[in-house]
C-alpha cells in the first residue's frame, strides 16, 4: 500500500505503543519484516519539546524509511505546531492519535476522547493537514462506547479533510482492550471510503492476519501487543501470506542473539542507567512462556547494572540451549 509518496514493502505495520515503539524497537521490527513502524506518541504541548523524553522520541538517526511519528493532543493549533516540529526533526508521515483509551490521555480530551466531538476532529484534521507537506494519517477507535459508534462518520470526515490513511482499532474507548475486535465495523468503514484502511486489534498470528485482510478488505494490518518480545512474527506472517506455510519457530540461539542486540541498542539509546530499566520489560516479553522463565524474570527485575543484566540473560539462554535444541515453551503465562 502507499501513504502519500511512500510505497510500503508489505501490509504489516507496527502499532504506536507508549513506552514500547521507541527507535530501537521500530528498527528491529523493520529489520524483521515490518513495512512500517509508528512511533510512540509525542505530546503536542510545545513546553515539553525541550524535555529529554521528547528529544529522544524525535531522534530518528539511522531509521529506515518511512519515518512515521504519532502526535497527541486536543488543540488544533498545538497539533499543527507539533506536526511542523516533528517534520523538522525527520518525520516523513505524521499520525494523529484519536485511538488511545488511557485515562490520562482521555482526561485531557485527547486520544479516543476526541471521538466525542466531531466538529473538533474536523478542525484538528484541517489544521494539521494544512500545516505540513508530508502525508497525515489518523488512528481511531470504533467510537466512544457501544452506544456511540461513529467510525464511519469520522472516516468520511478524515477523507474529506485530506487524511491519507486511516487505522482503526476495532474496539470502542470504553472497551479498552477487553472483548473482541469488531472486524465488522472495520469492513464497513473500508466500504465507505477510498483512502487506505489499516485494521488493528487482536491480530496475533499469521492466520489471523490473513483472515482479517480477507474479511475486512483492509489495505494493511497494524500489530501492537503481539509483537512485544516477538519481532520475528513479521517475517513469519510474510512467509505465511506468500506461501500458505509456516516458518519453523526461532531456535533458542537466535532468540538469544536478537535479544542481546536489542538490549545493547537500548543501552546505547537511553544510556546505561535508564536502558537497564527499559530493557527489563523487553527481556520479560522475550522470555515469557519459556521453560524456567518465571524465576528468571523475577530475578531480572532485581538487577541494577548492564553487566548483571547481560550475564543473567546469557546464563538463562545458554542453559536453555544446552537442554533443548529448539525453543520450547511451557504454559507459564499466568506466572
Amino acid at each position: 500500500m502507499k501513504i502519500g509518496p511512500h510505497l510500503l514493502k508489505n501490509q504489516l505495520i507496527v502499532a504506536p505503543m507508549a513506552g514500547v515503539t521507541d527507535r530501537p524497537f521500530r528498527q528491529l521490527c523493520k529489520q524483521m519484516g515490518a513495512g512500517m513502524a509508528v512511533s510512540e506518541m509525542v505530546a503536542s504541548n510545545s513546553l515539553l519539546w525541550g524535555s529529554e523524553k521528547t528529544r529522544r522520541r524525535a531522534n530518528h538517526e539511522g531509521e529506515v524509511d518511512p519515518i512515521s511519528v504519532q502526535i497527541a493532543g486536543a488543540d488544533p493549533q498545538m497539533l499543527a505546531d507539533a506536526a511542523r516540529f516533528n517534520v523538522d526533526h525527520g518525520a516523513q508521515i505524521i499520525d494523529i492519535n484519536m485511538g488511545c483509551p488511557a485515562k490520562k490521555i482521555c482526561n485531557v480530551m485527547a486520544g479516543s476522547a476526541l471521538l466525542k466531538d466531531e466538529p473538533l476532529i474536523s478542525r484538528i484534521l484541517t489544521a494539521v493537514v494544512s500545516a505540513v507537506s508530508v502525508p497525515i494519517t489518523l488512528k481511531i477507535r470504533t467510537g466512544w462506547d457501544k452506544e456511540h459508534k461513529n467510525a464511519i462518520a469520522v472516516a468520511k470526515m478524515a477523507e474529506r479533510c485530506g487524511i491519507q490513511a486511516l487505522a482503526i482499532h476495532g474496539r470502542t474507548r470504553a472497551c479498552g482492550y477487553s472483548g473482541h475486535a469488531e472486524y465488522d465495523t472495520i469492513a464497513a468503514v473500508k466500504s465507505e471510503i477510498s483512502i487506505p484502511v489499516i485494521a488493528n486489534g487482536d491480530i496475533d498470528s499469521p492466520e489471523r492476519v490473513k483472515e482479517v485482510l480477507e474479511y475486512t478488505q483492509a489495505d494493511a494490518v497494524m500489530i501492537g501487543r503481539a509483537a512485544q518480545g516477538r519481532p520475528w512474527m513479521f517475517r513469519e506472517i510474510t512467509h505465511f501470506l506468500n506461501t500458505g506455510t509456516h516458518l519453523p519457530p526461532p531456535e533458542v540461539t537466535e532468540i538469544h542473539r536478537i535479544l542481546l542486540a536489542h538490549i545493547q541498542e537500548l543501552y546505547s539509546f537511553y544510556g546505561k542507567e535508564r536502558g537497564v530499566r527499559v530493557a527489563r520489560k523487553h527481556i520479560s516479553w522475550y522470555s515469557k512462556g519459556l521453560i524456567g522463565s518465571a524465576a528468571f524474570r523475577h530475578a531480572m527485575n532485581q538487577l541494577e547494572t548492564c553487566e548483571q543484566q547481560l550475564m543473567a540473560t546469557d546464563q538463562f539462554f545458554l542453559e536453555l540451549a544446552t537442554q533443548h535444541q529448539h525453543l520450547i515453551y511451557q504454559e507459564e503465562l499466568a506466572a
